[in-house]
């Protein structure tokens, strides 16, 4: 409910520009719930906006130069009553150098404070000002929200901060230590999502098989068992997890629940031994090969993503190529390939061994190509089959949508050929052709059968 002061002032408009990770767009939509709030709305463009949010990333030197760019480019045409605000990682991380070398920005807010963007804007600032206290927060259902995924679709971030110590990794040190939400609280956000008319909830960590070792024990499949609970909700899709952390019972619930969609993301990140060694990864190739295996052998119809690194310290050309063994033998359903990324006060930062760009670009396209080859031979095998597909728009003649196999955003998608579809509900589609990476079908008259409810 908005205050009565909130509701006294005359209306103003935010612009959004949210970059990087689901784990940040969530972020972005905390902010804008909060300013929403406050009495502000939100402006299509930047220029008519009294004020500019860009929440960054700071991952990653490409990321940072790319949220910098940004941050130049609305500031060059910023009004002069505008605020410029720069919120998420890159200001966690990078805090005081940002402050002195972009003038430009009226405010600084980090992974921690972001929840008080309102409560900020309507205060006098000091210019450059900076809000970003290491304060361990973490969102709850109570928190007020504007859902930005596609229509049917909703983030539901189930912890924050990270317990890994990955040699080639900052996330820890820009988002704090591990901490887990309560289930009931998830569950609550979950219900309210499905009152908005959510029916698949996409579950966010930067480990999920982490959830509750803060608390000195994994809660994942308690928290799994919760959400099947929940009436209304057909999808319940499960993102990052942590090869070493998969157990039987895991195992178990994931492939009888109709519920969770046969689809996980396993990074794995390389395949030579010496190199995972050196990346701080608590696991081997053949510990890697034998989960993989587990996992296919106890649930067939598994969609597979994963994550791999190329051009880390000291990577050889035979390890590469163990890489690629790897990749072609596995033949994961999808796959991202990154380059390494030399990030300061990481300890792969100090290693020798630092491979040149032109190496690491041409072994990313290797992989990359390889990929391309292992997806269109997939998909192809998929003409004629019918399955579910979630409807998230429509372009021109064609809707959009996704197969259980495609989680928003980073895979594939369906094109459907058919008349008067609605948005955020599932069809019936048979699959009629296949390109590298999506799929074409025709919408069937019959009834979906998605998450075991009609």
């Amino acid at each position: 409910m908005l205050d009565a002061t909130a509701r006294q002032q005359p209306a103003r408009r935010v612009h959004f520009i949210s970059l990087g990770c689901a784990r940040n767009l969530l972020d972005s939509e905390v902010m804008m719930g909060r300013l929403l709030e406050h009495g502000w709305q939100f402006s299509a463009t930047a220029t008519q906006a009294d004020a500019v949010v860009i929440n960054t990333c700071g991952f990653i030197d490409s990321a940072i130069k790319e949220s910098i760019a940004r941050i130049i480019e609305v500031g060059t045409h910023k009004p002069a009553h505008q605020k410029l605000v720069v919120a998420g990682c890159l200001t966690q991380r990078y805090k005081h150098q940002l402050q002195a070398g972009l003038p430009e920005v009226d405010l600084f807010v980090g992974t921690d404070q972001f929840h008080r963007i309102a409560e900020f804007l309507d205060t006098p600032l000091l210019q450059g000002e900076v809000r970003a206290a290491r304060t361990n927060y973490i969102y709850s259902a109570d928190t007020p929200r504007i859902n930005t995924l596609a229509q049917g679709s909703a983030y539901v971030k189930v912890s924050e901060g990270c317990q890994h110590n990955c040699a080639f990794c900052i996330i820890p040190a820009i988002r704090g230590p591990l901490r887990s939400r309560p289930i009931a609280d998830i569950v609550r956000e979950t219900e309210q999502l499905v009152a908005q008319g959510v029916v698949e909830i996409v579950l966010i960590a930067q480990d999920l098989a982490a959830f509750g070792r803060d608390r000195g024990h994994s809660d994942l499949l308690a928290l799994l068992q919760a959400l099947a609970a929940v009436s209304g909700l057909h999808w319940i899709r499960p993102l990052y997890i942590y090869p070493e952390y998969i157990s039987d019972a895991f195992l178990d619930f994931f492939a009888s629940e109709n519920k969770i969609v046969k689809y996980l993301d396993i990074p794995v990140q390389h395949a030579n031994d010496r190199i995972l060694r050196l990346m701080r990864r608590d696991i081997d190739r053949r510990g890697l090969e034998k989960i993989l295996h587990h996992v296919r052998q106890r649930v067939p119809q598994v969609a597979l993503r994963t994550s791999v690194m190329v051009g880390f310290p000291s990577e050889s050309e035979q390890d590469f190529r163990e890489l690629l063994d790897f990749v072609a033998a596995q033949e994961f359903d999808h796959l991202g390939c990154f380059t390494y990324a030399r990030e300061k006060n990481t300890a792969a930062a100090r290693m020798s061994g630092q491979l040149a760009a032109s190496i690491k670009k041409q072994r990313q396209q290797e992989v990359m190509t390889l990929q391309q080859g292992i997806s269109q031979h997939k998909l192809q095998r998929q003409i004629g089959t019918v399955c579910d597909v979630l409807l998230e728009r429509r372009e021109g003649r064609h809707y959009i949508g996704r197969t259980a196999a495609q989680a928003p955003e980073v895979d594939g998608i369906v094109y459907i050929k058919g008349e008067a579809l609605s948005c955020g509900e599932f069809v019936r589609a048979k699959i009629n052709a296949a390109s590298a990476y999506d799929l074409i079908a025709t919408a069937l008259p019959e009834r979906k059968t998605v998450g075991g409810e009609e």
